[in-house]
């Protein structure tokens, strides 16, 4: 698939919401495993998207919905000999099928209004790789003291092990730390006041022991790391 680089986070935002075709989103599939800027917006996408997933509720449908959609159909003559009759496997069927795209268009609806409506942007975003130059992770920066670390592969944590978030607001301050994570997964953490992230920033993982480090400081052995960058 042949894209222009300004479209990136518009192609991830269109493969996450579904908005893609299946030969496309092939296509996209595809690609990530030779685009890491790819990759790291389609997760940053989710991430973004992931208020979605947790908002809304499992609804029931009403029967009297169910009969207004049945009214709205075409009737046919079951009365005619040379024509057989609905089922109730049939309906039933059909019945998953409507509820199904009712549901999907729902998703989609919702998540154009909440992709075109949201005010909370990420100052900066920060793609952190390991020594081999492979994406690990993405941390999101709202400038809010809330920060979004998005993890991109199989990190090995022993028991009595934790991953920490950290960052470097300046020399002088020296490395803080954003939070640690619940295990090996994504998470929104809420870290101390700080200074307006920048450009350049560095961000970083690291191993340390449970409950985090003892020294305030990382101690541990980095997983990955990376310098922030401000989206276009």
């Amino acid at each position: 698939m042949n894209y222009d680089r300004k479209d990136v986070p518009h192609l991830a935002d269109e493969y996450v919401l579904g908005l893609l075709d299946a030969v496309e989103a092939r296509e996209i599939e595809d690609a990530m495993k030779r685009d890491p800027e790819l990759k790291a917006a389609i997760a940053a996408s989710r991430d973004r998207f992931l208020p979605l997933d947790t908002s809304l509720a499992p609804q029931s449908v009403s029967e009297d919905l169910w009969r207004r959609i049945e009214s709205a159909l075409p009737r046919q003559d079951h009365r005619a000999p040379d024509r057989p009759v609905a089922n109730d496997n049939g309906l039933r069927r059909w019945k998953f099928a409507a509820l199904t795209s009712l549901a999907a268009s729902l998703l989609l609806a919702v998540g154009l209004v909440y992709s075109l409506t949201r005010t909370v942007e990420p100052l900066v975003i920060a793609v952190l790789v390991n020594d081999a130059g492979e994406v690990q992770a993405v941390v999101e920066d709202f400038g809010n003291d809330e920060a979004s670390v998005r993890l991109l592969a199989d990190f090995t944590v022993p028991r009595d092990k934790t991953i920490q978030v950290w960052t470097l607001p300046s020399r002088d301050v020296g490395p803080v730390s954003l939070g640690l994570l619940d295990g090996v997964h994504s998470a929104r953490l809420q870290g101390p006041a700080l200074p307006k992230p920048r450009a350049d920033q560095l961000y970083e993982l690291t191993l340390e022991q449970a409950g985090g480090s003892p020294t305030g400081r990382p101690t541990g052995p980095i997983l990955a790391k990376g310098f922030a960058r401000m989206p276009r």
